[in-house]
């Protein structure tokens, strides 16, 4: 069968979404399917919106040699209205990560997203999500009764992890508590709260590495940097920018607490990583993680912005040695419970082949 991937951007970028479209073009190419990637430019959401008017794109995606065209469901505002101009003739099933319009912002302004995404969630024959959250939003979305498939994302290969006993000589070892941020430094993640709960700890000893690009949103990153420093947290602190994985393992394997109190997550890979080297995670409770934390056992989850919550946990964590450990080896089980990449892409490579003969 032949595939083309339609996404806004590189494939290489750096976040867990396209993660996973690398490794569900990956898992494709190696059950023996062509796969064809095919670029968008990421533009403004209004200059996405002009593409669907764009003869010269429409003509390139109606050109498409392939079977079955998956599309990034954050691509939608190039898709949403020229979509209908190519079906029947092609069989398309988006690949949803998390809905823009479910992330916190302005009512008035998701109310105008939701109406662009409806109509192009109703413009495919399928979707792959990756959590039950991210379905259900799709569905309370509707009417999108389209058939779908849960594949949750797997996590990638590190070269060693720590055992348990591992685990609980970290736990003793003396010295401040080593705290990690993993993501993207953009608003949604959260790190302003999560900065905002740090300053509040009186009894805690603690350092925070901030793992992720800097670049997305340079204003956000200035302004997380300057309460730092006003908070006089800045010795504490330590950015290192994006990373390779070995650059993350690396610093995972060190730490004792993963803190990602996003805003929302459509599921949150960043957590599993945390747990897969023994990591406790603190996360945001909209969206997936709740899917992988299981709270007071291998970590704890907190309402979007809720900075006393948050500072209670942290402060939980940080100070009861015994807690800390029976929640590092809960985490570890956690991870080793999660299935892997190639079983959860088994079964969205089953359901294409299914989409694909039904339409």
């Amino acid at each position: 069968m032949r595939v083309a991937l339609v996404l806004y951007g590189d494939l290489n970028f750096t976040s867990g979404g396209f993660l996973y479209d690398r490794r569900l073009v990956a898992h494709l190419a190696a059950r023996g399917m062509e796969v064809e990637v095919v670029s968008l430019p990421w533009r403004s959401y209004l200059l996405g919106l002009a593409d669907n008017f764009s003869p010269a794109l429409r003509r390139r995606l109606q050109a498409l040699e392939a079977d079955l065209i998956l599309e990034d469901e954050l691509a939608h505002p190039s898709l949403a209205f020229g979509n209908r101009r190519l079906r029947p003739s092609k069989t398309r099933v988006a690949v949803v990560h998390h809905l823009r319009a479910s992330e916190p912002r302005a009512p008035w302004l998701n109310r105008l997203y939701a109406q662009v995404e409806r109509r192009y969630l109703t413009s495919v024959d399928g979707f792959i999500v990756n959590s039950r959250a991210t379905l259900e939003t799709v569905r309370t979305l509707g009417p999108c009764l389209q058939p779908a498939v849960v594949a949750p994302p797997g996590i990638q290969s590190f070269p060693r992890l720590p055992g348990p006993a591992e685990i609980a000589a970290r736990v003793k070892e003396k010295g401040p508590r080593r705290l990690v941020f993993l993501g993207n430094i953009i608003p949604r993640k959260g790190l302003h709260t999560l900065i905002a709960a740090l300053t509040t700890l009186d009894r805690a000893d603690w350092r925070l590495t901030v793992v992720g690009s800097l670049t997305l949103d340079p204003a956000y990153v200035r302004r997380v940097k300057q309460r730092i420093q006003a908070a006089g947290l800045s010795p504490r602190v330590e950015f290192t920018g994006a990373l390779p994985a070995a650059g993350v393992a690396e610093i995972l394997a060190r730490s004792h607490l993963l803190a990602v109190p996003s805003l929302y997550e459509g599921f949150g890979i960043c957590y599993l990583e945390g747990m897969a080297f023994g990591l406790p995670a603190i996360g945001g409770s909209a969206g997936g993680a709740p899917e992988i934390i299981t709270p007071g056992r291998d970590g704890f989850l907190v309402a979007p912005g809720d900075v006393p919550a948050l500072a209670a946990c942290l402060e939980r964590l940080l100070t009861d040695d015994r807690l800390l450990l029976e929640m590092s080896l809960a985490a570890r089980e956690r991870f080793l419970a999660h299935p892997t990449w190639e079983e959860s892409l088994e079964g969205a490579c089953r359901f294409l082949l299914s989409v694909a003969e039904k339409t």
